[in-house]
């Protein structure tokens, strides 16, 4: 599992960060990747990655501003001609099925999948086997939402030593009693999986916030995250303004990050007022307040590794 940031920039497109785009890979989980907000110009971004656009099968928007939804019908359209025939899911804010059929009706744009769009609210939750994904929405000075993934618990690792004992020797068996909850032996002996198997593996959690006033108010949506990103549009000499255009600064998402026990902070959406000069005092102010914070730059990886 690992988060790709194809634009860590906000509002417009600079040389040095591209406009919002972040790709969650699941490639050794399930087999996709999904995307968080497709600013302008994210099919471009992705060439320069190992992403394959067919291997996006959901696309999740925070909030309806142009900066995260311009380069969706473009990413869309490229898709079919990219490997892409399975279905894909776009998640979003109300107005964002009227946006992408609008897009694509002018532009005469026919798609070689199906393509499912659902409109988010305050509080849904989406599940599936795999994962289950909660929704929050956010402060800002339109419909904004955060996204917390939490994967599920997977069984834990078997006590070979005791299967041993009991006289059942390695080979498929151990795949079939790890699979199973119960499982004939030889002879027909009835093994139980919970009498031969360690604590399940916690699943990971990461929340991603879109756009917003830092607040409080949040730590029961991010809490326990093994990763955070959070927006961090000015420093903190600047949070007069922050305030004013709801966004936040580098030590607000510091600040509710150690409030709420996260294991490690990335701060993305910097603004362009900032230039490569700039990284480490942003950095530091948010560290001075939460020591694992990491400042994204385009096309930085980072690896979500299980407990």
């Amino acid at each position: 599992m690992e988060l790709i940031f194809l634009g860590t920039g906000a509002g417009v497109p600079s040389k040095q960060r591209n406009v919002s785009a972040i790709a969650l890979t699941l490639l050794q989980e399930i087999n996709s990747i999904w995307l968080f907000d497709c600013g302008e110009s994210t099919q471009q971004q992705i060439l320069r990655t190992s992403i394959k656009p067919g291997k996006i099968n959901k696309v999740f928007i925070t909030h309806m501003h142009g900066d995260h939804i311009f380069g969706l019908p473009g990413l869309l359209s490229s898709r079919s001609f990219q490997g892409g025939s399975d279905e894909l899911t776009v998640y979003g804010p109300k107005g964002i099925k009227e946006y992408i059929e609008t897009s694509l009706k002018v532009s005469g744009t026919h798609l070689t999948y199906p393509l499912a769009i659902i409109e988010i609210e305050d509080g849904q939750i989406i599940e599936d086997e795999n994962f289950t994904i909660y929704i929050q929405k956010l402060d800002h000075g339109i419909d904004s939402f955060g996204y917390r993934i939490v994967e599920k618990d997977s069984p834990g690792t078997l006590l070979v030593d005791k299967l041993k004992e009991a006289g059942i020797m390695p080979g498929p068996i151990y795949q079939q009693i790890k699979e199973n909850p119960v499982t004939t032996y030889q002879d027909g002996l009835i093994i139980h999986r919970e009498d031969f198997i360690g604590p399940d593996k916690k699943g990971r959690v990461i929340t991603i916030l879109g756009d917003t006033r830092s607040s409080m108010q949040f730590r029961t949506f991010v809490k326990n995250s093994d990763v955070l990103v959070h927006e961090a549009t000015f420093n903190h000499e600047r949070q007069a303004l922050a305030k004013q255009y709801f966004h936040s600064t580098t030590v607000q998402a510091a600040e509710l990050a150690k409030a709420s026990n996260v294991n490690r902070l990335i701060l993305t959406h910097i603004s362009s007022r900032y230039q490569k000069e700039d990284n480490q005092d942003l950095l530091r102010e948010a560290k001075e307040i939460f020591s694992d914070t990491e400042l994204a730059n385009d096309y930085d990886q980072f690896t979500i590794n299980k407990k």
